[in-house]
């Protein structure tokens, strides 16, 4: 199969779509860009499908080229047969190609390449032939002592000849293929404890599962236990079976002098050389799935959270909590700009906190507060009882507080970004500007810091960096690009995200709007430096200029398409002035009635853009985040002791992770709904059910302050 054939057959779909797909990302496009702008070309293809065939086609092709080396390796060794050939032609894995490369491998010192050294091969292809007359292997032996090469005695020269044999047994592509199968077929991962003390990993002091059950979140923990030195891992699987398939492959049937000698070889070479290797390959074999899995995870939850909906045109305090050094204040306006900092003491002397509530009670009556963010880290629950109190003592007072997920911000406010944008400030008063900024647009705020220090995965310290920067990278370039940005507004971390868009274009954009002035058209594109007819093709549809000359430019219809947007309006008897008017609510029906497939003729395009054109036309500038569920504002605080059994709550989904999902119900400690609570029904994975941002009900099913847990269910709520 060719690799767009493997390509089609994987992700079922057709074979001219892989095909198409391949060419357009050949040619420098990007996913948002042919998700968006080349339906017709895929097929309709969306942005997940393509990233998984974008990452696929990078891996399959990746085989190719190690196929092609290894042949030629091969080759100029001169052991380059058909066969061979073929075999490395069917390898569908890496490790198959390199099973079949092993014994071809340029090998460091083994006790098999020392024996080779001393003129013992022939004497191990003999006695690996196990010919009959072959009836006394001492005496054949007895041949290669030579002192000067370091063999004394005929029992010497059969060690070593049996070393070459083991050697032999253990570079065969098959065997090993056979070994790792049977091993992870009957593999059981055991864990035990390395220490007496108690820890996170208590679960695992004594602990066993099947390799094909074991869950990723358990490998994950296992691994890191044993990285840690809490745990002593090791895999045990049916090894009677595999030296027995071993012998029915290497050990002649009809008994010979030799066939002793290879039993004993066979042996040698899965103890010593295939078990410890297989258990490594299976160990890490384990390890991939599990971090694919929890990159997964991370990769939806990600998703949702820079997905969730801004808090638009509010004048927000940021309070990042903390104890010794205070919490740090910052407010900023509507629009994000800051317009006070400071810092109060909060769980202090009363004279402190007193201090604390009128310097907020100001701050709220200069400016006219609409919500108070507040950091979840350290000190968090203090400060939302705190600012609780100063609401309840403020008459009709409507200003609300809501708890932040602050993770990252420390890092964002430590960043060389981060004192490029407020070089005036202190990196604590940042992280408080930050923490306001967030609920006002997640998906700006979110992007000036690295995706995986954003927490909302699990184990992810313990992922294949470069790997986890990849996929996270994917993802924030989807929503980006699914929200969009404006032109004028936007911040250059944000516009790097967008397609077609580097880091260096992104600051030449915001440099040219600073010096010329903003942006009156989307042509206006082309003037900025480095960025070609290319990077304008890419970029320009996803990116918005309110009040522009052309109504279009503030719409995601493509440039390309302006003249069919222009076609579908005139024959439907609209204007392009309408477009800001709101004025193009009945253009649907018009289409229906004058004909789709007829307009979209007349147009010049496909169905798919005709659709994507009006449906954009009728609410021109829309943000897909507008129709997610706003989040909990509360005025009110409850602690984990106010917690009952039986309780029913709303709360906010925090974190999904494989075995369920966390949830904020207003006290500091979020609680877990496991994946058995999660519904009446049977749930595969907890994804299935619930989304970070979603707005739940759960009810208390058990709470314990000491430990500081709480367990949820959303059965029968």
């Amino acid at each position: 199969m060719t690799i767009n054939e493997k390509l089609a057959e994987e992700l079922g779909i057709k074979l001219w779509q892989a095909e198409k797909a391949v060419e357009l990302l050949d040619g420098g496009n990007t996913v948002p860009f042919i998700s968006r702008y080349r339906k017709e070309e895929t097929g309709e293809l969306n942005d997940e499908i393509l990233r998984t065939l974008e990452e696929r086609l990078n891996y399959l092709r990746s085989i190719e080229e190690r196929k092609a080396d290894v042949k030629r390796i091969i080759e100029e060794q001169g052991n380059l047969t058909p066969e061979i050939s073929a075999a490395i032609d069917a390898c569908t894995k890496l490790a198959e190609v390199e099973d079949i490369y092993r014994p071809f491998r340029p090998k460091r010192k083994t006790r098999a390449t020392v024996a080779k050294a001393k003129g013992l091969e022939p004497l191990a292809l003999r006695i690996h032939a196990q010919n009959p007359e072959d009836a006394d292997i001492l005496a054949i032996a007895s041949e290669y002592i030579d002192e000067e090469k370091g063999v004394s005695s005929a029992d010497e020269a059969i060690d070593g000849a049996m070393d070459i044999i083991a050697e032999m047994v253990s570079d065969n592509a098959d065997y090993r293929k056979k070994i790792r199968e049977i091993t992870f077929n009957t593999g059981i991962i055991r864990t035990s404890a390395e220490t007496s003390e108690d820890s996170v990993y208590r679960l695992y002091y004594d602990f066993s599962e099947g390799c094909k059950s074991l869950a990723p979140h358990r490998t994950l923990a296992i691994d890191r236990g044993e990285k840690e030195g809490f745990l002593s891992v090791t895999l045990e699987c049916d090894t009677d079976k595999i030296i027995a398939y071993l012998k029915r492959k290497e050990v002649s049937k009809q008994a010979t002098d030799s066939s002793k000698y290879v039993e004993d070889a066979v042996c040698d070479a899965y103890s010593r050389l295939i078990q410890p290797s297989i258990e490594r390959e299976i160990r890490n074999e384990l390890t991939e799935a599990a971090q694919e899995q929890a990159m997964s995870v991370f990769k939806v939850n990600l998703k949702n959270l820079l997905i969730q909906p801004p808090i638009q045109n509010k004048v927000v305090i940021g309070l990042d909590p903390g104890y010794r050094t205070g919490c740090k204040v910052g407010v900023v306006d509507g629009t994000g700009k800051v317009l006070d900092t400071g810092v109060i003491f909060v769980t202090h002397s009363q004279a402190q906190k007193k201090a604390a509530a009128d310097y907020i009670k100001g701050l709220i009556s200069k400016y006219n507060v609409d919500l108070i963010s507040i950091g979840n880290g350290t000190a968090s629950k203090e400060t939302e009882m705190f600012a609780a109190e100063v609401l309840h003592s403020i008459p009709n007072c409507k200003t609300k507080y809501i708890i932040t997920n602050e993770a990252g911000a420390s890092v964002y406010s430590a960043s060389k970004l981060g004192a490029e944008e407020f070089p005036d400030f202190d990196v604590t008063k940042r992280s408080a500007i930050s923490i306001a900024r967030r609920v006002q647009d997640p998906l700006a705020e979110l992007v000036k810091i690295e995706p995986k220090a954003i927490g909302v995965g699990q184990y992810q310290h313990d992922m294949n960096q470069k790997r986890l920067d990849e996929i996270l990278g994917g993802v924030v370039e989807d929503v980006v690009n699914s929200v969009g940005a404006d032109l004028n507004t936007a911040s250059a971390p944000l516009l790097s995200h967008i397609s077609g868009v580097s880091s260096s274009v992104a600051k030449n954009i915001v440099a040219y709007r600073e010096q010329e002035g903003a942006f009156t058209s989307r042509a206006q594109l082309k003037k900025v430096p480095k960025l070609g007819p290319k990077a304008f093709e890419q970029c320009a549809g996803f990116l918005r200029i309110k009040n522009a000359k052309n109504p279009l430019d503030n719409t995601s219809v493509h440039p390309e398409s302006y003249s069919a947007a222009k076609t579908i309006l005139e024959k439907c008897g609209f204007k392009a002035a309408d477009i800001n008017l709101n004025k193009l609510g009945e253009l649907p029906e018009k289409v229906k009635a004058y004909g789709a497939e007829r307009l979209a003729e007349d147009a010049g395009i496909g169905l798919p853009t005709l659709n994507d054109i009006v449906k954009e036309l009728v609410k021109p500038g829309r943000d897909p985040r507008d129709e997610i569920e706003q989040p909990v504002l509360r005025t009110d605080v409850m602690g984990i002791e106010d917690l009952k059994e039986g309780m029913v709550l709303t709360g906010t989904v925090r974190n999904v992770i494989d075995f369920g999902a966390f949830v904020d119900i207003g006290v500091h400690q979020d609680g877990l709904v496991h994946i058995s609570q999660l519904s009446d029904n049977y749930v595969k994975h907890p994804m299935d059910v619930v989304s970070i941002g979603d707005i739940v009900k759960v009810k208390v099913l058990e709470v314990d302050p000491e430990k500081k847990r709480i367990s949820l269910t959303m059965k029968g709520v």
